[in-house]
């Protein structure tokens, strides 16, 4: 099948196709094709083996598409060929800009900055907690911290922004 997927503002055309029985397919992308082995382990919830390389994926669909939580990022994945519908934010599981929240329903265990300070792209901010396994929620973008909206110990959901991050605005010399 053939796809046009947009991530992160770039799109690029992908072509996947079943190999090796039920649970691989093949995914070529700009010409380089890639192994890419498949395991369900709950709702959601992905083991990944892409070129010989394992790794734990979360997927939380959306209006716009869908997120993918992998290695400590959530990327918004869309459909290039649908234009996505912007609505007023009612509790909705979309990733703002500046908005940081959990991939999947977990407790929070660290918060790692404070309220004002200034942050760097991918630096650290929360950690959360799910099925005993820890996740470092990192900052979308460079900017300062807007608010914090968690607690230790508390019970969060995808769809809960966790921290809110007032992106940096170049300044006009």
């Amino acid at each position: 099948m053939k796809y046009r997927l947009t991530i992160r503002e770039e799109t690029a055309d992908v072509d996947a196709s079943r190999s090796d029985g039920d649970q691989a397919i093949t995914v070529s992308i700009g010409g380089k094709e890639h192994l890419v082995r498949y395991q369900r382990i709950s709702p959601g919830q992905f083991r990944l083996v892409i070129d010989g390389r394992a790794t734990q994926v979360f997927v939380a669909g959306v209006e716009e598409g869908k997120h993918i939580f992998v290695n400590g990022r959530t990327v918004l994945v869309q459909d290039a060929d649908r234009v996505p519908v912007h609505r007023a934010r009612r509790g909705g599981l979309e990733e703002g800009p500046g908005e940081v929240t959990p991939p999947m329903p977990s407790v929070v265990v660290r918060i790692l900055v404070e309220e004002g300070e200034e942050v760097k792209r991918g630096q650290g901010l929360v950690v959360v907690s799910a099925m005993k396994m820890e996740t470092i929620l990192r900052a979308p973008s460079d900017g300062f911290v807007r608010k914090i909206n968690t607690a230790l110990d508390q019970k969060v959901s995808p769809g809960d922004i966790l921290v809110e991050i007032q992106e940096e605005v170049p300044a006009n010399d």
